[in-house]
């Protein structure tokens, strides 16, 4: 996917009237069986747009609303609910058109008011969601105040023109704004349904959407199922008529289950691609995937004394064997990683950075030199707790670390959770080191690295320097923001707030019968609506 301008994105839009939909060659024979099954590993935590964090909830999500723009199985953007988009001269202002037959699952017409109130209430610090930043990185005029309480939330820069015209001023010109809007914090919600039920407007009883597809029903922690919906104005193109999401904590028993013919989808176990790309070579997948798995380190007055030191926290990270890691764990067509912006994203330039051309000898003698420094040692170990999610290959990965970081007199303590309550202890700076992923919310470097300016909601780890706003501020201004992104990336790599350890590929199990997948979208997004399964 290359970066699309405002004024290329308009042509895209010309050129994609429709929505992608199932596009189902000629002579297809398709099956009776109209039903997707896929893997969670962990229970969604919230079904709420505006509320939701995690990767698996967006996955849901997508499938129950549908916001602006959607993206098409190579990542470029398509129509939603609006139709196509006007930008003012100087940038600045969009007037988005939105398509009169979109109407919620109650049957009322999809409005402009309802983006209105979704964006509003985003940047409400009354939500308390996490990604009210989001409407920051989006340069929507006010949101900062907004978030800092500074303003009302009726003061953001959005507005309904009528019901099918919706107005977004932003603060400066932003070539990649639209390939924002594909997020699911951006999607409209009710406002009469969410002021009837409060926080239980997301039960399946109560939820009112407009996505392909409705909420029938969710236990948590174990189930989500999702009906076709008759009232989405594409339904008579929407193939699949039912999908699936179960939550099983271990992968190895979800692949188990996969190749009982439980499920349609699922992760396959670290080291396990190789066996099974020969064995079931249809089913077996490695596609580049954009998110980045990292620990964090907790530099917070919370966190530990040591991590505050520059030279335990470049020792920690020069210690971690990635090749290893990818090699002999993973082995899925993961990427080592020394930085933090995935390898794949578009148009990113990679920095140089001295630690990724040593070799790992080189790395373990710097990281005992600088250990010692610090005045660590086997004489003096350093204790740390590192907290990560329920998974076997997180697990994996730990026992790893924990056997790098040994000889080195750093004595790690692996404490493992589940979803909900690891999350909850990083938003609470309370962890040593934690696991951390980020899978990017659009195909561009920013989505990345505004994670760790001083303003992002989701710098746990409590990292802020100025010298990295200031570049991070910069970038949106800048003709060029390539090169800034470069010199942030630098920055990391100097202050090394976390470790890096690989760049994800997506290694999937996928049935041979389903169809409609994505397969050149770095992002990974997929659709229910796109999706059909063949006869076999």
């Amino acid at each position: 996917m290359k970066l699309t301008t405002a004024l290329s994105a308009l042509a895209i839009l010309a050129a994609a009237p429709t929505a992608f939909a199932a596009d189902i060659p000629e002579g297809t024979v398709l099956s009776e069986n109209q039903t997707y099954t896929f893997w969670l590993l962990d229970a969604i935590k919230s079904m709420d747009p505006q509320i939701n964090t995690d990767v698996e909830g967006s996955d849901i999500l997508r499938n129950l609303f549908e916001g602006l723009y959607n993206e098409d199985a190579k990542g470029d953007i398509i129509p939603g609910v609006a139709l196509s988009h006007d930008l003012s001269d100087d940038g600045l202002t969009y007037t988005f058109h939105l398509r009169p037959e979109a109407v919620w699952s109650d049957g009322k017409p999809v409005t402009a008011g309802d983006f209105v109130y979704a964006w509003q209430r985003l940047a409400d610090p009354a939500t308390a969601s996490e990604y009210a930043w989001y409407m920051e990185l989006m340069q929507v005029v006010n949101a900062s105040k907004i978030t800092a309480g500074e303003l009302p939330p009726s003061d953001l820069g959005v507005k309904a023109i009528d019901d099918q015209t919706l107005e977004v001023t932003i603060e400066t010109p932003l070539p990649y704004f639209p390939q924002m809007l594909v997020h699911g914090s951006t999607f409209p919600v009710r406002q009469d349904v969410i002021e009837e039920f409060g926080a239980d407007w997301t039960k399946p009883e109560n939820m009112v959407s407009n996505g392909a597809y409705t909420l029938s029903e969710h236990i948590l922690g174990e189930r989500v199922e999702m009906d076709k919906s008759d009232s989405y104005w594409d339904a008579d193109k929407t193939v699949m008529t039912h999908l699936t999401a179960l939550t099983i904590n271990d992968v190895n028993q979800a692949l188990t289950r996969y190749l009982a013919g439980e499920l349609d989808r699922v992760d396959i176990p670290a080291g396990q691609y190789p066996r099974l790309s020969k064995e079931y070579p249809d089913e077996a997948t490695s596609l580049p995937y954009s998110c980045s798995y990292i620990y964090m380190m907790n530099m917070s007055d919370k966190g530990p004394e040591a991590l505050k030191d520059l030279r335990v926290r470049k020792a920690l990270s020069y210690a971690m064997n990635r090749d290893i890691v990818v090699n002999n764990i993973l082995q899925g067509g993961q990427h080592p990683s020394y930085n933090w912006t995935h390898w794949a994203t578009a148009g990113f330039v990679m920095p140089e950075i001295d630690y990724a051309g040593w070799t790992q000898d080189e790395r373990n003698e710097k990281a005992k030199e600088l250990l010692a420094e610090a005045g660590y040692g086997p004489e003096n170990p350093l204790d740390l707790t590192l907290n990560y999610n329920t998974s076997e290959d997180h697990k994996k990965i730990a026992i790893a670390a924990q056997q790098f970081f040994k000889p080195f007199g750093v004595n790690l303590t692996l404490n493992n959770m589940e979803w909900k309550v690891h999350t909850d202890k990083m938003q609470n700076q309370d962890f040593d080191l934690a696991r951390y992923a980020w899978c990017g919310d659009y195909n561009e470097a920013s989505t990345y690295l505004d994670l760790f300016t001083s303003y992002s909601g989701h710098n746990n780890g409590h990292f802020f320097n100025d010298e990295y706003d200031a570049l991070m501020k910069e970038s949106k201004t800048a003709a060029d923001p390539q090169p800034l992104y470069t010199q942030a990336e630098q920055i990391l790599a100097s202050e090394m707030p976390v470790i890096p350890i690989y760049h994800y590929a997506q290694v999937d199990m996928i049935s041979s019968d389903i169809k409609g997948l994505p397969t050149e979208n770095v992002m990974q997004t997929w659709y229910g609506k796109d999706m059909y399964r063949v006869a076999e």
